[in-house]
């Protein structure tokens, strides 16, 4: 990884500086690439913002920046693209600040004011290096102020005419996704503009391996696949799922899609399922109910468990026997430390989890009991 410091004035950062909203931010006299198409959106508060400028106008040293060079004379922001725009937006007369106990736009300034700004030196890196040594570069910088998230992280990385097309598609407010996913009922959480729906997209088409899809699509013309695939899990949960609840909004549709996707469902016969089990008070995961009833995995419920009332209760009726009696048990008896509470009527089979139905098992035989 090349890595040079460059001392550059605000004024020639901020030159050509032009915000073109979701077509992204350039300055730097054009060759800087602020906030490209596939890059997440101005997040900073005002508070945030106007600490920048406040920051400037004293003098004050601002955090050092990182431009990665995209080309010979061009340049996109890795990290400081938030500071960048803040400036820049304040330069450009968007919005104002307490200058010196009064409140005004950089139009407002005195001409040594305006000046003293301008003339500000930013700490600026360049750098160059392979992707993964991008990457990697930016998760270590990536440690104070507004933190990016992980798909963020890739999107400085991964650029080209693929995410670009993806992100129209997946992060911007309101995009195809978006509306998509919530038409009817949400079925994804998160936002689109923090890459949420995006990673989500990735995760589900390539079993939870988001970088490497983005490896190996970064120089496709487009995204299609990618925005297809989605719109077919969520007609599969529309269709397989017609009655819309709050929880489903939680749920992993991607996986249960892949492995599910070509098996014949009665959709009429999961919904009395679904609704039998939002009912019992043992179930306390309820978005889980979804892949339970397709996968029959009780991991995904999390059912309730025993209480030390009915662990103890249970406990002084075995008079601390192991109720198997296995030849791990020794003579069979334990303190309750060593023992673990167990249904005698299975959950499945309609048992329910209180003291009448609970059991102490040694350790071992509760384990080897439920393959754990």
């Amino acid at each position: 990884m090349k890595i040079d410091l460059h001392k550059i004035k605000v004024r020639h950062v901020v030159d050509g500086y032009k915000d073109s909203a979701e077509e992204g931010v350039v300055a730097y006299g054009g060759k800087l690439d602020v906030r490209p198409k596939y890059q997440r959106e101005f997040v900073y508060k005002d508070k945030q913002r106007d600490a920048v400028i406040d920051t400037v106008r004293k003098g004050f040293p601002l955090n050092v920046m990182y431009w990665v060079k995209s080309a010979k004379d061009s340049f996109e922001v890795l990290d400081g693209q938030q500071r960048t725009i803040s400036v820049g937006q304040f330069v450009n007369g968007d919005f104002s600040v307490d200058f010196n106990g009064r409140t005004a736009m950089f139009h407002n300034l005195t001409k040594e004011e305006q000046e003293q700004i301008l003339d500000y030196e930013l700490m600026i890196y360049f750098c160059e290096g392979t992707d993964k040594e991008k990457l990697d570069w930016f998760k270590i910088i990536n440690i104070a102020g507004e933190r990016l998230t992980d798909q963020e992280l890739r999107n400085a990385v991964y650029t080209g005419p693929w995410l670009s097309d993806a992100k129209l598609k997946f992060s911007k407010s309101n995009c195809a996704a978006y509306l998509l996913a919530n038409d009817g009922g949400a079925l994804l959480t998160g936002s689109p503009i923090r890459q949420e729906y995006l990673e989500t997209a990735l995760s589900w088409i390539n079993n939870g391996e988001v970088a490497d899809y983005m490896a190996k699509h970064q120089h496709d013309k487009n995204a299609n696949e990618l925005w297809e695939y989605f719109q077919n899990v969520i007609a599969w949960v529309r269709k397989t799922f017609p009655n819309y609840r709050k929880e489903m909004a939680n749920v992993n549709w991607g996986e249960l899609y892949n492995k599910f996707k070509d098996k014949k469902l009665d959709a009429k016969k999961l919904e009395v399922e679904v609704a039998e089990l939002m009912q019992d008070e043992d179930v306390t995961k309820k978005y889980g109910i979804y892949p339970y009833i397709l996968t029959r995995q009780e991991k995904h419920l999390s059912i309730r468990a025993f209480n030390d009332k009915m662990k103890r209760e249970a406990y002084e009726r075995q008079k601390g026997i192991c109720v198997a009696r296995n030849a791990s048990c020794k003579n069979g008896h334990f303190d309750i430390s060593e023992m673990e509470a167990d249904h005698i009527k299975p959950w499945h089979e309609g048992g329910k989890t209180d003291a009448k139905n609970c059991q102490m098992l040694c350790k071992q035989d509760n384990r080897t009991k439920s393959g754990k």
